[in-house]
């Protein structure tokens, strides 16, 4: 999928859009977030020294995560509940491809929870289990 696609399973828009391609392979989601450099989040984190935030890319993990839902999510907006071991491994940065893998790991009502991992060329550079409601 590409953005436009991605935009008609996920309520999210620019600047907070972080995904550019997913695809599902196997029930997991596949994601690739190109870094640009000219990004909201890289103004002032750091001059001279740009790196992505671990928020955000926990939040582009997230953002491949709820690609899975397809179906469900449907009217909904899918809000973090909860963030667990998460691990900053190594840096991304400018003209980086960060690639998410995401499974769903059970459901609870309109509770999810997941894993993901965030790898620049094969380095893991993020992991993390997090959890989200999907709310009207």
């Amino acid at each position: 999928m590409n953005r436009e696609e991605i935009k008609k399973l996920l309520p999210h828009r620019e600047p907070m859009l972080l995904l550019d391609e997913v695809e599902l392979i196997d029930g997991k989601a596949h994601g690739k977030c190109h870094i640009r450099g000219d990004e909201f989040f890289l103004q002032g984190h750091f001059p001279g020294n740009p790196v992505v935030p671990g928020v955000i890319q926990c939040e582009m993990m997230a953002q491949s995560a709820c690609v899975l839902l397809l179906e469900d999510a449907a009217g909904k907006t899918p809000l973090f509940t909860g963030l667990d071991k998460v691990k900053f491994r190594g840096q991304v940065k400018p003209g980086d491809t960060l690639e998410t893998e995401c499974e769903l790991l059970r459901q609870r009502g309109q509770f999810y929870f997941a894993k993901g991992t965030g790898r620049v060329n094969g380095k893991l550079c993020v992991s993390a289990e997090f959890s989200f409601a999907l709310v009207d």
